[in-house]
């Protein structure tokens, strides 16, 4: 069973979900957007049997987390929510855990598994693959995908997001998978976290700034740097991509080995969208187990 708890870090109070046998090793789960913390609720179970401890928290900008001051900048880079994850561990008492996340939470997880490879046991990333660098600009097909990126880049495109965030959220879930893997009753209660009022900003700070269209936070620049100039990650990575993600396309992650220097591996998930935590979990559980199960417990 999980439940819900709080600390504070220098930033931020996070809410998180916790579960598991106390003395189990530590797995943090970082979900991604637009989802929350409630992502892995089919899954934490199965890793709780399988002798974890996990730690689910809501990102800033989602759900009850929230910023312990007015005058801290409400950046969406990844390396804000990096150095987050980093301030939870602190705060829990974690030097070393596992790491495992989905979409945003895949490229935290990703960052974290490069820079503090001394701090991370293993890493799972959904729904996409981990390519060193600065973000290359897309091909024509992925830059259409990516339609929702560009829109909020435009003064129009961020008005809209400010004024119907659900709505822009509910077209993604509609889009991003095949249809029928979800219900209005779902998506209503993890739309709730969107209603936290750094969402709006939190949001399209992380998808402006990564193109270049936001000023970064000063406080992340060192973290961001090393971030860019990483060019191997040296813990065992596990990468789970849909088949069918009809917005990351799952070509994306295909031939990236030769940036893994420890046992990495890349599974399909046959006809699952982008969402595989929700799609599939039982699925994505049996892979995560194992793979937790053989590195995630030294």
């Amino acid at each position: 069973m999980n439940f819900i708890s709080h600390c504070d870090t220098p930033l931020l109070r996070v809410a998180y979900l916790n579960g598991g046998p106390q003395d189990g090793a530590p797995v943090v789960l970082l979900h991604g957007w637009p989802d929350d913390a409630t992502t892995y609720a089919r899954i934490s179970p199965v890793l709780h049997e399988a002798g974890f401890r996990t730690f689910s928290p809501w990102l800033r900008g989602f759900g009850p987390t929230s910023f312990l001051s007015k005058e801290i900048m409400r950046s969406g880079e990844i390396a804000a929510m990096a150095q987050d994850v980093l301030d939870f561990a602190d705060a829990l008492g974690l030097s070393r855990f596992v790491v495992v996340g989905h979409d945003w939470g895949a490229r935290i997880s990703y960052l974290l598994a490069s820079v503090f490879p001394d701090r991370i046991k293993c890493c799972a990333a959904l729904s996409l693959g981990w390519q060193p660098g600065k973000p290359a600009t897309p091909s024509p097909k992925q830059a259409k995908a990516f339609w929702y990126q560009w829109f909020m880049a435009t003064a129009r495109g961020a008005e809209f997001v400010r004024k119907n965030g659900k709505e822009f959220a509910r077209s993604q879930w509609d889009t991003w998978s095949p249809l029928g893997w979800f219900d209005d009753a779902i998506f209503d209660a993890v739309a709730r976290s969107f209603e936290n009022p750094d969402w709006a900003d939190v949001t399209l700070h992380s998808y402006r700034v990564r193109w270049g269209e936001a000023e970064p936070d000063p406080r992340y620049a060192e973290l961001a740097r090393r971030q860019t100039s990483v060019k191997i990650i040296t813990v065992p990575t596990l990468t789970l991509h849909g088949g069918d993600d009809r917005v990351v396309f799952p070509q994306s992650s295909e031939g990236l080995e030769e940036h893994f220097t420890a046992p990495y591996k890349r599974v399909l998930l046959d006809s699952i969208g982008h969402f595989p935590t929700r799609e599939a979990p039982d699925e994505v559980s049996r892979f995560l187990a194992t793979f937790l199960t053989s590195y995630g417990k030294q």
